[in-house]
């Protein structure tokens, strides 16, 4: 026994640093995948020698990993191991922790797995019907301990998908017979009864109403319990903005009628928020964007946003470009799924080929049909006073904007997996020429990424629009098409792609009734901060509104960086021609903040 004294020095004046550079394993039967598995769960192994770290530390993390071994041989399906965790060939279990040695030299894990065990009896239930339990869990396959959990989970899911949302796990029978190997495992389900969701409370708003949260979440007082519900009623009310968290807490105990109370707590956000954006490039010049939002209006958790920008200073894309909008937007307006939204906005589009100055107001309805796609149907009046060569114009048009947005990306704003779609057409009806027409572009993304950290990411967009019912001089000059920039062809100058009309036996040169472009990108993360972009960029326009075989068609390419940030990469492209023939022959720079697709 270490005497009084000795012990009060070393704790007056902390421990000795240990030398135990050699922490090894000895796993009988060089079952690779088996140490692996111990390495993983050992506590010794983890420790570092250079951390100043005292026998006392060494010696109590061996005594927790014969449990952790256990547990991680358990894992593997082995039920019938022996473990002996040897420091300086005495057994660690042996060594009381206050009784450390002053120094250790090597610790020795030393592992018999025995025999893999596979499984005999796989049974839990009972089990609503059509539930499938995972295929790992049945007879002679390996009995790893996570198994049995994965599938108790499965059936717990299940039932709470049924409306049971009180299932629990009873009795467990587990028995390892050694003298063939195997492991039963009988797990017994208890159900209880199927449950509706019966009165819901509020807790955490302040500003916004109780009954507006209600509405929001939409959870269906009085109809079967559904977690698939709760998540949906969470999800509806984090997507309003007026909230930082929102999570539906179930009552512990059923209520009567076979009800289960919820409680909606939520914590409501700063009602109000700025910013600002800043693009570059060195042809369009500097946009200068600002916004200012109110997250809870007039506490319905309605949002109101005014919205300014500036664009093309110091460029070379015509004049400077001006903007200001306002809009307002109510959650929950027809049923939970259902917003409704107003918006407004001043303009002046200084381009090289027209002048536009226009006022537009336009309100309808968002819907979200399933989580990842939602479709909006509105009104608009969109007035407008227009300078190009073909002359000064004004006209008035009467609007109805449809969109559908499919959104499948693991994260929208730097998207390594998944797709996008999103479909846009604008019937329109011009009152002063008694004019019929409509313009649609769709937008389709996708990215894939390679290698076992994702590193490498492929990403590819293609773009189509078209302009119907009308001819290139009668259709209002921004619903015209334009190749080349950064939101088209990158390395090509700004909206240098149009087409020539000859009107009066004059050449005017306007943009086109239809366009399709493509752009594909390879994303290489050097480290989890900074990656490299190389790029290539393709677009055609035509005066057709059918894709016609007049059309004009140029490419661009280049390399980029990424600059990791909290709220998206910031960019920086360098872009090239790569058609005509001016390849290579100029470089056109681009600065933002976000991916360019």
């Amino acid at each position: 026994m270490q005497k009084l004294p000795t012990l009060i020095a070393a704790l007056l004046l902390g421990p000795t640093i240990a030398s135990a550079q050699n922490v090894t394993f000895d796993v009988k039967g060089g079952r690779e995948s088996v140490e692996e598995a111990l390495r993983a769960a050992s506590l010794v192994a983890t420790l570092n020698a250079d951390e100043n770290l005292g026998p006392q530390d060494y010696i109590a993390a061996a005594r927790a990993d014969y449990r952790r071994l256990l547990t991680g041989l358990y894992a593997q399906g082995y039920y019938g191991g022996t473990i002996s965790i040897l420091v300086d060939g005495r057994e660690a279990a042996d060594i009381a922790p206050l009784a450390a040695p002053d120094t250790i030299q090597a610790i020795v894990l030393r592992v018999d797995p025995g025999p893999r065990f596979t499984f005999g009896d796989a049974v839990v239930a009972p089990l609503p019907q059509g539930t499938v339990l995972p295929g790992a869990f049945r007879e002679g396959r390996t009995a790893r301990a996570s198994v049995i959990g994965q599938a108790v989970s499965t059936g717990t899911t299940a039932w709470r998908d049924a409306g049971h949302a009180k299932v629990s796990a009873g009795e467990r029978k587990i028995t390892a017979r050694h003298d063939t190997n195997t492991l039963d495992a009988t797990v017994t389900l208890t159900p209880g009864p199927q449950l509706t969701f019966g009165a819901q409370t509020v807790t955490g708003n302040v500003d916004v109403r109780t009954a507006r949260v209600l509405a929001i979440a939409g959870l269906p007082e009085g109809k079967v319990y559904s977690p698939a519900e709760i998540a949906k009623a969470e999800r509806r009310l984090r997507e309003t903005g007026a909230f930082d968290s929102a999570t539906i807490v179930e009552s512990k105990d059923i209520a009567a009628g076979n009800s289960l109370p919820v409680d909606l707590q939520v914590v409501e956000s700063k009602p109000r928020r700025f910013g600002f954006g800043l693009e570059l490039s060195s042809v369009e010049g500097l946009k200068v964007s600002s916004y200012w939002m109110h997250r809870n209006f007039l506490g319905a958790a309605e949002r109101f946003r005014i919205d300014g920008d500036i664009a093309g200073i110091s460029g070379e894309t015509g004049g400077i470009d001006y903007a200001l909008g306002a809009s307002y937007e109510r959650p929950a307006v027809e049923g939970p799924d259902t917003d409704f939204y107003l918006r407004g906005r001043i303009s002046r589009d200084d381009e090289p080929d027209y002048l536009i100055d226009q006022v537009s107001i336009e309100a309808g309805f968002t819907r979200l049909l399933r989580d990842e796609l939602n479709v909006q149907a509105g009104v608009g009046v969109l007035t407008a006073r227009e300078v190009t060569q073909l002359g000064t114009r004004g006209y008035t048009l009467l609007t109805l904007p449809l969109a559908a947005t499919l959104d499948r990306r693991n994260v929208p704003t730097d998207a390594t997996e998944g797709y996008f779609l999103n479909l846009r057409t604008t019937p329109f009806y011009d009152t002063d020429n008694d004019l019929v027409g409509a313009r649609a572009f769709g937008d389709a993304r996708a990215f894939r990424s390679f290698g076992d950290t994702e590193q490498l990411t492929f990403g590819a967009r293609v773009q189509l629009g078209s302009v119907m019912g009308t001819t290139v001089q009668n259709a209002p000059a921004d619903f015209l098409f334009y190749s080349g920039g950064g939101g088209t062809v990158r390395g090509q100058p700004y909206k240098d792609l149009g087409v020539n009309t000859t009107v009066g036996g004059q050449v005017v040169r306007t943009g086109g009734l239809s366009f399709a472009g493509a752009q594909m990108e390879a994303r290489y993360a050097v480290t989890p901060k900074i990656g490299l972009v190389g790029f290539y960029d393709i677009g055609q326009v035509s005066a057709d509104a059918s894709f016609g075989s007049n059309a004009q068609w140029h490419a661009g390419a280049g390399l980029g960086v990424r600059y990791e940030t909290g709220i998206g990469p910031i960019r920086l492209d360098l872009g090239t021609p790569a058609s005509g023939t001016n390849v290579a022959g100029n470089l056109q720079v681009y600065i933002g903040i976000g991916q360019s697709f």
